[in-house]
């Protein structure tokens, strides 16, 4: 197990915290990181130190090359229970999963796991206790050797963060922009990844989707542009003729832990889900005929978030006839339960921190 060095200036900075009065999503930081350093072959002992500027080289790869990776979990505490933690096992293998696409030297398990442990019990007294907000935690790795040259990197800087956040998205149904123009990923290459450079290439058609009035974007296969993947940082999920429908995975989708979590869970609530592929102007069909009654996004910033309508370029648009829908709202409330401690938990996913 990793040492993990807590520094005096890291406990000052706790002590003198205050939480803010509203909270929104990633905005108000705690005020500690944990950092290890990858050099000569091996991480250094990671270190509690107060939240503060990283310096770096403007030749440092990460910003020439983009060589980086994240992983986003959560913390509850609600109804003086936990704090917990959910499937943090699965965030840290999929964390060396994008990591190796990306050449970036594997992150021992243990290292990860006893990171956001550690990084939760010191910040326990900043978990938001209102059901459905969270210390979101924030894991990552990005390239900081300092040259031009490119190559991978020979030097890494493993960190992590945490905010305390209410909900990434608000349990209004959301209306969601159709992109038939552009691409998020490609087969072969990192979309199953979870690297800056894949939302970076979403972030223009973002833009175009705020100026529609849409909180989101539904991304199509990049070769055809006739069947859907998933939404920016979230897996798409329909509900049609009574059964959840889910895009199967490949290398250009994210194996969402929300939506594995969701394939498992729903059975047990009598809820039948199925992977299959989504063709566009298939379900568009079954929209407007209501045999798609709802859809909605699964991640773990948007728990579980119902879609109202999807938005063509053109402003027409295809409106959900249940929004939200009640397999959402059944799903959502159950996973919650266990997330928060309120419901057992025959999977073992829910991790207590004394």
């Amino acid at each position: 197990m990793p040492n993990i060095i807590v520094t005096p200036e890291a406990h000052a900075a706790l002590e003198s915290y205050k939480m803010p009065d509203q909270i929104s999503f990633g905005q108000h930081m705690v005020p500690i990181m944990i950092e290890s350093d990858w050099a000569n072959g091996q991480w250094s002992q990671p270190v509690v130190k107060p939240f503060g500027k990283i310096l770096l080289s403007p030749t440092a790869k990460v910003l020439h090359y983009a060589q980086e990776i994240f992983e986003g979990l959560k913390a509850y505490r609600v109804d003086s229970k936990g704090p917990f933690l959910f499937r943090p096992e699965k965030n840290a293998e999929r964390f060396n999963r994008s990591g190796s696409r990306v050449g970036i030297p594997e992150l021992p398990v243990e290292l990860f796991l006893e990171s956001v442990k550690v990084f939760t019990r010191l910040s326990r007294d900043f978990i938001p206790t209102k059901s459905g907000d969270s210390l979101y935690l924030r894991p990552f790795i990005f390239a900081t050797e300092e040259s031009l040259g490119i190559k991978s990197s020979l030097a890494f800087k493993y960190m992590v963060i945490g905010s305390p956040s209410g909900a990434y998205i608000s349990s209004e149904a959301m209306a969601v922009y159709l992109e038939r123009e552009f691409s998020r990923a490609c087969p072969g290459g990192t979309g199953w990844s979870k690297t800056g450079g894949n939302y970076a290439a979403s972030l223009m058609s973002s833009k175009k989707a705020h100026e529609m009035g849409c909180l989101q974007t539904l991304w199509l296969d990049a070769l055809h542009k006739t069947h859907i993947e998933e939404m920016s940082g979230m897996n798409f999920m329909a509900v049609i003729d009574g059964e959840i429908v889910t895009p199967v995975l490949g290398d250009t989708v994210l194996d969402g832990i929300t939506r594995e979590s969701v394939i498992k869970l729903a059975p047990t609530l009598g809820l039948n889900v199925k992977e299959a592929p989504i063709e566009l102007e298939e379900l568009l069909t079954q929209i407007k005929s209501g045999k798609c009654t709802e859809a909605f996004a699964c991640g773990t910033a948007a728990i579980i978030s119902p879609l109202g309508k999807l938005v063509e370029k053109d402003g027409s648009a295809y409106q959900f006839k249940q929004a939200p829908g009640p397999v959402a709202l059944k799903l959502k409330t159950a996973l919650l339960d266990i997330q928060e401690g309120r419901a057992s938990d025959p999977f073992g996913w829910r991790v207590h921190l004394d």
